[in-house]
């Protein structure tokens, strides 16, 4: 028996409502390695395996395709090309028809897939892809967006322009100006479980997928899509992802859908999952950019206007990199107000994998080009960035510095307090003066501190993406069962809902059941991403509850002849009136007078909208704010440093459950440290990535961790929306936290130059990328 089980009818608090810690629902399980997962799951009798034939040039026409050999190979069962799948070749995001499930007489990047094999081991269908013999008419091939022009060169969707006042004007009448450019790389998701699809057939047209996905809905549209039949005759159900990041978002469909097609075809179960390798070949990646920026401001350092152009290598279709791109401009001020702005997307097409969603969703991007050019100011002016940065915040919402480029207001800014209490409790000032004595004294090793702030905003831009629906049912014994559309992929969805249903009925937390997320009862969600997943879901699920309390309320006043205003829900009890039951017994009387005990509940983000045509709107519910100092230490000789020390002052509103938060925190920090230290993507003279396995492209390691690591959660802040609970998000702000790394690494750098030349290091800034800065700002002082 459940060590909760018997109801304490004195309880003064239940176990496990919201603002407590609570561990994941999923932690023991995955330390002890009893977490289901796709690959985990016992394979229906007959189960096929599928293998993908990928392109071996990088742009060009099919010539011929000689698959003979793959499927006379052992154990091979059929062989799918673009011609086999019944419905629509796409799984296009956005609509656009340009990303075919199979490529179709042509490919556009090196790694594309352009066959399946389905054989009855995974390891026979591998072997057969090799035999297969594909020739073609090799195209000229883009690979960098360097060197390309917006205005003439192929995009892949319309760009977007945010303008606010007059900037050329501003930045032409501004004492002094500064022009340059940046380039920020793009990130592997590294997510520890691959993609994996397992479909198994129904009748008629029926299908069911099990897919490693952050979009439920999205996948049941995309097999559809391909099956040419309805999304009802498609069920997709997902019970935890080991790592998505943005990365299953949509990548998750080409799986999915071709599982489901050769699952239809030859009436039995099959599963695909690609070897890393391919994995890391065939699916998008974070964006990379070249971020041109001219910035005019006076001697003080207060910044009048600024111009940007983010150009993205978007790759060979449009996915995502429409709104990726339009999050770039939305966070080109972080938590500045610049009175003047101009701010241009690139979505270039590229002969490279269709990049996509990941953790920030381009507004890490836009915020890195933000803070080069707080950078650009600091040194031009000889002061601290950190001055800097104060002087340009955004004010309070009364104030004429509160109008985003976008023309919405903020109105819950709070970043002056985050950063003064970061200040303080870090020492920036002490430590600062400490690295400078240091530095004059080592020869060698230069030290370097920075303190950035964040500003994030949270919602899908896309409004109608904003909505969200859950199922509860409410058993006669009391127990919940509970569903809803948001996916788990480690983050701790679920038990943050299951904590909103817990504190709703007043019920200990182990009486309501987590359970998969399904199409079959939850339909039309949204992905699980843009940090939204507590915030539309848990309300959601809320709202369920409340018509189920609602109706247990109008059943006891009625059978108890009592007041509703009477009858209060407490700690797993119910009091009606004078008297007190059990919420066991109160659900079990309400069965028995046929009241019903399930509720489909709903809930859409309410004062957002958006005009891009305009270019303005109010796409944000609210901001989340934080801000992270680190410190570290660089060999100048090799280029190599360590991350001496971090600390973090974060806000999540009212925590709903502060331990998870906490660790979002941490790991958004230390994945946006690897984005922009040592996670580089790379693509040789031929346009193959050749960082396609842990061998050659470096996550961050445990040992990568900063040796003093302190992070808090500021409990001061709500949420001035009414958000569940007064709750924050937590998902993709923290991981914008890492800037501060690539800030404190430029600072040592910069010392080897008497700080008198902006060092403009690009990231990612791996040792090799350092060392070469040190070098260069060494020959700049030695002409000086």
């Amino acid at each position: 028996m459940n060590k909760h089980s018997a109801v304490d009818l004195k309880a003064e608090k239940i176990i496990g409502g919201v603002h407590t810690d609570q561990r994941h629902d999923s932690a023991h399980k995955h330390v002890t390695g009893t977490a289901i997962y796709i690959d985990d799951m016992p394979e229906p009798a007959g189960t096929l395996h599928g293998y993908l034939g990928l392109s071996s040039v990088t742009h060009g026409a099919i010539r011929s395709m000689d698959l003979s050999a793959a499927r006379e190979a052992p154990g091979v069962v059929d062989v799918l090309t673009a011609a086999d799948i019944p419905g629509v070749n796409d799984i296009s995001p956005s609509g656009r028809n340009d990303e075919p499930v199979l490529a179709e007489g042509k490919v556009q990047f090196h790694g594309q897939p352009i066959f399946l094999v389905v054989a009855e081991t995974r390891e026979q269908a591998r072997r057969a892809c090799r035999l297969a013999k594909v020739e073609y008419d090799e195209l000229p091939f883009v690979i960098d967006v360097g060197g390309l022009d917006p205005a003439k060169d192929k995009l892949v969707t319309p760009p977007l322009t945010l303008k606010r006042g007059d900037a050329a004007e501003a930045i032409a009448k501004a004492p002094r100006r500064i022009k340059g450019q940046m380039r920020v790389g793009g990130q592997d998701h590294f997510y520890l479980e691959g993609h994996i699809a397992l479909a198994i057939p129904g009748e008629d047209q029926d299908v069911t997928v099990y897919s490693s996905t952050q979009h439920p809905s999205e996948v049941q549209h995309m097999v559809a899509h391909a099956l040419g039949t309805s999304s009802h005759s498609v069920t997709v159900e997902v019970r935890r992802m080991g790592g998505g990041f943005g990365g299953k978002e949509t990548q998750s469909n080409q799986f999915a859908a071709l599982a489901a097609v050769a699952a239809k075809r030859l009436g039995r179960a099959v599963k695909l999952r690609p070897d890393r390798d391919d994995d890391m070949t065939a699916t998008g990646k974070r964006h990379d950019f070249l971020i041109d920026y001219e910035v005019g401001f006076d001697d003080d350092g207060n910044i009048h206007g600024v111009d940007y152009t983010f150009a993205a290598r978007c790759g060979f279709s449009s996915d995502l990199s429409g709104p990726v791109t339009d999050r770039a401009l939305f966070h080109c001020d972080n938590a500045y107000y610049y009175p003047a702005v101009h701010a241009q997307s690139a979505p270039l097409y590229t002969n490279t994998v269709s990049n996509t969603a990941f953790r920030g969703f381009g507004g890490p991007q836009g915020m890195v080009g933000a803070e080069r050019v707080i950078d650009e100011v600091a040194f031009a002016v000889g002061k601290d960035p950190l001055e800097i940065r104060k002087i340009n915040f955004y004010g309070d919402k009364a104030s004429d510095r509160s109008l985003t480029p976008y023309h919405q207001r903020v109105e819950d800014n709070i970043i002056h307090r985050i950063v003064a209490e970061l200040e303080e409790s870090a020492d920036y000032a002490g430590r600062r003066r400490e690295i400078e004595a240091l530095n004059k004294t080592s020869r060698f090793i230069k030290r370097g501190i920075a303190l950035t702030p964040v500003k994030f905003g949270i919602s899908f831009t896309a409004t109608q993406f904003n909505q969200a629906g859950a199922l509860v049912h409410v058993y006669t014994d009391g127990s919940v069962h509970l569903n809803h559309g948001g996916t788990e992929m480690g983050q701790g969805l679920y038990v943050k809902v299951a904590q909103v249903v817990a504190e709703e009925f007043q019920i200990d937390i182990d009486k309501v059941k987590i359970t998969a997320t399904t199409t079959g009862k939850v339909p039309n969600t949204s992905a699980t991403a843009a940090s939204s997943g507590a915030d539309l879901n848990g309300m959601a699920a809320r709202n369920a509850a409340h018509q189920i309390k609602d109706r247990l309320i109008a059943f006891a006043s009625h059978a108890h002849q009592v007041p509703a205003d009477q009858i209060v829900f407490l700690p797993n009890r119910v009091r009606i009136g004078n008297e007190e039951i059990s919420f066991a017994e109160l659900v079990k009387q309400a069965y028995n007078a046929r009241v019903q005990l399930s509720a489909a509940g709903f809930y859409k983000t309410p004062k957002i909208h958006w005009d891009r045509d305009k270019g303005q709107g109010h796409p944000f519910y609210y901001f989340a704010y934080g801000a992270a100092a680190a410190e570290v230490s660089v060999d100048t000789l090799t280029g190599e440093y360590v991350v001496e020390r971090a600390d973090i002052l974060h806000e999540t509103g009212r925590s709903l459950n502060r331990v998870l938060d906490l660790g979002q925190i941490e790991g958004g920090f230390i994945q946006g440290m690897g984005w922009l230290t040592t996670e580089e993507l790379v693509w040789d003279d031929k346009g193959r990535l050749r960082t396609h396995a842990p061998s050659t492209y470096k996550i961050p390691l445990a040992s990568d961790r900063p040796k003093i690591f302190n992070v808090t959660l500021a409990d001061w802040p709500e949420n001035h929306e009414p958000t569940i609970y007064r709750s924050k998000a937590v998902g993709e702000p923290p991981f914008m936290l890492g800037m501060s790394v690539l800030h404190a690494l430029s600072d040592a750098v910069a010392s080897v130059a008497d700080h008198k030349v902006c060092p403009r290091l690009d990231a990612p800034a791996t040792p090799e990328r350092v060392l070469m800065a040190i070098e260069r700002l060494r020959a700049e002082t030695a002409r000086q």
